[in-house]
């Protein structure tokens, strides 16, 4: 299902890149790319290492900001800018409603998994801190970790703390959660528990762009899979044109190597 696709069948494109490159000095990471993202859409990114998967999700959300091309949220653009413009949104607006979650959790260190869980609504919303805390203890809950509000991550595992890095997420009523290589720090024993909490969030409609080497969870859980290679998207379709029965030589080639 390409951007024409969800237009024709009635799907609202939350979050957009057009033509989208990066470079990096001389090296140029992504070479032009176009992705949409409907409501309530889950979209695997797979392919080899260095193909610019990480580097497509950062500029979604604006962490890395693109070379050439424009991001589009709700169709309003993208600005380059923190705050809102007349003719742009500030990707300052962009990150309230567009959350990340990171291969290497990021929690602060010095904070409980209930003060992990707090800070953004807190600091970035104005939340009162007693309602904040109250949301931030039923997520917790919905990531299996009621019982851990008040450790630090120090005493977590590492599946853990991708929990409560996925709870932190969620904490700002994002409309699309961005999900970059989350399992590939985690010892093999911890990632099913990881893949259990996204998998749940895509029963419940949450919009999602999953950057994976988890093959069969990808097809298992995606509407949509992309596969790039060389900073472009070379084929996208649904699980079963491509994870299950890939016919392009490049993914084909790419995906045995999960089947062994």
């Amino acid at each position: 299902m390409n951007q024409m696709d969800l237009a024709s069948n009635g799907s609202q494109v939350v979050l957009e890149g057009r033509g989208i490159r990066k470079s990096f000095g001389t090296l140029e990471v992504l070479k032009g790319v176009d992705v949409a993202l409907g409501r309530g859409e889950v979209v695997a990114l797979i392919g080899p290492s260095g193909s610019g998967k990480s580097t497509l999700i950062r500029c979604l959300n604006m962490l890395e900001v693109p070379t050439g091309g424009e991001v589009a949220f709700r169709g309003q653009r993208i600005g380059r800018k923190f705050r809102d413009s007349v003719d742009s949104t500030g990707f300052g607006t962009l990150r309230r409603h567009v959350g990340m979650v990171f291969q290497h959790f990021n929690l602060f260190p010095h904070k409980t998994a209930l003060q992990n869980v707090t800070e953004g609504p807190i600091v970035v919303c104005g939340t009162p801190r007693a309602e904040a805390e109250a949301q931030a203890q039923v997520l917790l809950a919905q990531v299996g970790l009621a019982e851990k509000r008040n450790a630090y991550p120090s005493q977590l595992s590492g599946g853990q703390k991708q929990r409560v890095a996925i709870a932190r997420a969620l904490a700002m009523r994002p409309e699309v959660l961005l999900l970059d290589e989350v399992t590939s720090a985690l010892d093999p024993e911890l990632v099913g528990e990881v893949l259990t909490v996204i998998r749940s969030l895509a029963e419940d409609g949450m919009t999602m762009a999953i950057v994976t080497h988890e093959m069969a969870f990808a097809a298992d859980v995606a509407d949509r899979v992309l596969f790039l290679d060389g900073g472009r998207i070379v084929t996208e379709g649904r699980p079963d044109e491509t994870i299950r029965n890939p016919s392009n030589e490049r993914l084909a080639a790419f995906v045995s190597r999960f089947n062994h």
